[in-house]
């Protein structure tokens, strides 16, 4: 795959931010409420990262390393800053919904990390695509909850009525608690299908680890061992 697709790739799914690697949770369970508001975060965030990505790669043989993280900082906040003061004149609705969640964007281990492991590391086009695809991963998460907690709060998403009016909301979905049984369940799904991924690898790719007690394919591989052992011995006797 190509490194450019192979870093949008890593950030939206395999390396999802939110879902797999468990970054930026303070966000996702705030403003998830709905999906809307997931939009609008997600998107700033993924403008930040991808700006501060490139100036850091810019810049990553001129800052020094005793002062690489104040440094940092001082270029997320100044580019979160300039986006605050954006949403804040052209869409001032968003700005109300997702209040101090925006300035705090500055400290967010998604931002930051992407900084720390890749962008002073890499060239400023593959840091430029590792921000976005990390960026996009976190807006699917949060836009994914935002609809999911919006639908069974609300019945509506995207402020559209989805649900007859008969329809009674489950009104736990829209408090913090309903924040954390959504995100643990697209988590668990992302980690059922990571293990069927991994096991599907192991056996095709990789071979047998000998870890039958947690292997799908236990009974499978006895059956033909047991298959194998009796042609065996029927060769042996004769």
């Amino acid at each position: 795959m190509n490194k450019y697709l192979e870093r949008l790739y890593n950030g939206m799914i395999k390396e999802n931010p939110t879902l797999i690697l468990m970054l930026g949770m303070c966000p996702t369970l705030a403003v998830s409420t709905r999906a809307m508001n997931g939009i609008g975060m997600g998107l700033s965030t993924t403008a930040v990262l991808i700006l501060s990505n490139i100036v850091i790669s810019m810049l990553r043989k001129i800052i020094p390393d005793q002062v690489r993280l104040p440094a940092y900082i001082v270029i997320v906040a100044s580019l979160v800053t300039v986006t605050e003061l954006l949403i804040e004149a052209y869409l001032p609705a968003l700005y109300s919904a997702l209040g101090i969640y925006i300035p705090l964007i500055v400290v967010n281990c998604i931002i930051l990390g992407r900084a720390e492991a890749y962008a002073n590391k890499n060239t400023v086009g593959l840091s430029a695509m590792d921000g976005l695809g990390m960026g996009l991963g976190f807006t699917i998460a949060l836009t994914l909850a935002g609809m999911f907690r919006e639908v069974l709060g609300n019945g509506t998403v995207f402020g559209l009525q989805v649900f007859p009016e008969s329809w009674e909301p489950i009104g736990i979905f829209v408090q913090p608690p309903g924040a954390f049984l959504v995100i643990a369940l697209f988590i668990a799904v992302m980690n059922a299908i990571g293990i069927k991924t991994r096991q599907r690898k192991l056996v095709e790719s990789d071979g047998c680890d000998m870890g039958c007690a947690g292997c799908s394919m236990a009974a499978e591989c006895k059956k033909a061992q047991k298959d194998t052992e009796n042609k065996e011995k029927g060769g042996t006797e004769l």
